[in-house]
């Protein structure tokens, strides 16, 4: 049902801009009207489930620039991203791979109807990045990580660089598709160490 919900809420967003009109005769839509369709496919979420619905400052300049921000605007949002990265308190940014992958495999979370008590969240990484040789089933979106870790000799300074992209990948490229799964509380700090320690740990399969 929720997915029925989400797939006619993005063919009401299509239709408003007009899919079957020519590029050079599209017109613009005022950006309230798509938020108000994408808004009314969720006539049930809570109050705080909400506010996931209005796109936020950095979705606004991204959206308003069309992923390619002017350099002020670049300088803004990574800026703003930095400002909210959270590191682990330990100072530790390689955590259990084991752990990592079956995060990665997970798509769960953030569903409000969810009645599940103390289910947690997943990354869903494969929707979007191939990692290991064993899995078959992944997405293009994203680059291939395969041997992510190997590949720059497990440094630590390249661990806190790959904590930092899943954070908030802002604040290294502004605008990226990647989702923001620390600054939008997806995901734990000691989840992304874990995912951290997937692409970065010598024995991770991701790495061999």
């Amino acid at each position: 049902m929720r997915f029925a919900k989400v797939t006619a809420a993005l063919l009401a967003v299509s239709a408003a801009f007009g899919s079957e009109v020519p590029a050079q005769q599209k017109q613009k839509i005022d950006p309230a009207r798509v938020d108000g369709t994408v808004k009314s496919a969720f006539p049930t979420a809570p109050a705080d489930w909400q506010a996931r619905l209005t796109p936020d400052e950095t979705m606004q300049q991204c959206s308003a620039a069309n992923n390619t921000p002017p350099a002020a605007t670049f300088e803004t949002i990574q800026a703003r991203a930095r400002a909210s990265i959270q590191y682990p308190a330990d100072g530790k940014f390689v955590g259990n791979w084991k752990a990592g992958e079956g995060l990665a495999q997970s798509g769960y979370g953030l569903r409000f109807t969810d009645t599940t008590p103390n289910r947690v969240n997943g990354g869903n990484c494969y929707a979007c990045h191939q990692i290991t040789k064993q899995e078959v089933s992944y997405g293009t979106i994203g680059p291939s990580l395969l041997q992510y870790g190997k590949a720059r000799n497990f440094s630590e300074a390249d661990a806190k660089r790959a904590y930092e992209k899943i954070y908030d990948p802002h604040a290294s490229f502004p605008c990226s598709l990647m989702p923001r799964f620390g600054t939008n509380k997806v995901l734990t700090i000691a989840q992304i160490v874990d995912i951290v320690a997937l692409l970065m740990s010598p024995d991770s399969p991701a790495n061999k």
